[in-house]
């Protein structure tokens, strides 16, 4: 039995469905987040199981208990919110106690933990501090703190790194995820950045109007998309239609307009159409005459430790990505030729509940 099961949940506002039938099991220690765009029902799905929304439907269980009839504050659920939500008139170590004096811990008991608490987030010497004197980071960790002292079953992140500058949210990940290693606490993030679910999570929930669409590793829903929206939702990707001619062993042989194509055998009869996937980083520049396509440079741009190309070719406009070997790249108008492995095509079977 899975710690955290949502079984066939589903939420309505009037007429509009948010969540939809949602199935999901989360293993104890397990971290999971919920990745989508705005309106896809992630955030409901978190305040269904934090008791902040009453599901219209379906069942929440957690280690096995129903919580049809549990209060919020009964649920044992530490939750860290987008804004922080830190008491300006309190200091640190106060905010982080607030839990803990509702439930009713006694004074000395209390401090111990609160002192645990910040030093588990890097901010033993802050506790006198109020969060106005605290830079973005730090006010974070204090949101953390105050939700692992009570010593949560579950623990719920709603978007808690968004409000932070893009080199601090690195940092903020790897600090986050290296907490919830040493804590063991069952992890359920709501965000709507890739990065940010992958760098973090054991398994990622790919969300879309109502459903999940996929959910696997970070790295089975980034090389395995089973739809287009995946594919396109979880990094950057190249969508070419392409019609099955036949097989050769474990391969389809397509074609697109005049350009024979190859990818793994999967979904796909002789005739079909088919939506293909080729990631950026899988194209190189290869010699026009052992090339898959040849293009023309339209755009690049230098990234730092990457350049991007936008490259006019018979498939259409393509993307590619190269890392920053130290040395000069391919310029807008030059010609230049496509190669890639055709086991690092993806056919798509386009079932993303519309």
């Amino acid at each position: 039995m899975a710690f955290l099961e949502l079984q066939r949940l589903s939420k309505r506002f009037g007429d509009v469905v948010a969540v939809d039938g949602l199935d999901l099991a989360v293993e104890q220690g397990e971290f999971v987040s919920l990745l989508g765009p705005s309106g896809c029902g992630k955030t409901t799905t978190l305040q269904m199981i934090a008791g902040f929304e009453d599901p219209t439907g379906g069942e929440i269980r957690i280690a096995g208990r129903d919580m049809a009839n549990v209060r919020a504050n009964r649920r044992g659920i530490g939750i860290v919110f987008q804004s922080y939500a830190l008491f300006p008139h309190m200091t640190v170590e106060q905010n982080v106690g607030f839990g803990l004096e509702m439930r009713k811990v006694p004074a000395g008991e209390r401090a111990g933990r609160v002192a645990e608490a910040l030093e588990l987030v890097r901010l033993g010497g802050l506790a006198a501090r109020y969060p106005r004197a605290l830079s973005g980071g730090q006010q974070q960790r204090v949101a953390l703190a105050r939700a692992l002292v009570i010593k949560p079953d579950l623990l719920l992140l709603d978007e808690p790194l968004s409000n932070l500058d893009a080199k601090l949210r690195e940092e903020m990940q790897i600090e986050l995820r290296n907490i919830q290693q040493s804590t063991g606490v069952t992890t359920v993030l709501v965000t709507h950045d890739q990065t940010e679910a992958m760098a973090l999570s054991d398994r990622i929930a790919v969300m879309h109007r109502g459903h999940i669409v996929q959910i696997s590793t970070p790295f089975e829903a980034y090389e395995f998309p089973k739809s287009d929206f995946v594919s396109t939702f979880l990094g950057k990707t190249n969508l070419v239609e392409a019609a099955v001619e036949g097989r050769d062993g474990d391969m389809l042989c397509l074609r697109a307009g005049d350009i024979a194509l190859k990818a793994p055998a999967g979904e796909g009869a002789e005739g079909d159409r088919v939506l293909l996937s080729i990631r950026p980083e899988k194209i190189r520049f290869a010699d026009p005459a052992k090339a898959v396509i040849r293009g023309r440079v339209k755009t690049g741009v230098f990234l730092g430790n990457q350049w991007l190309f936008q490259i006019d070719s018979p498939l259409g406009e393509l993307l590619v990505v190269h890392q920053n070997a130290g040395r000069a790249e391919a310029k807008a108008g030059d010609e230049v030729g496509l190669a890639w492995e055709g086991d690092q095509v993806r056919v798509l079977s386009g079932d993303d509940h519309g």
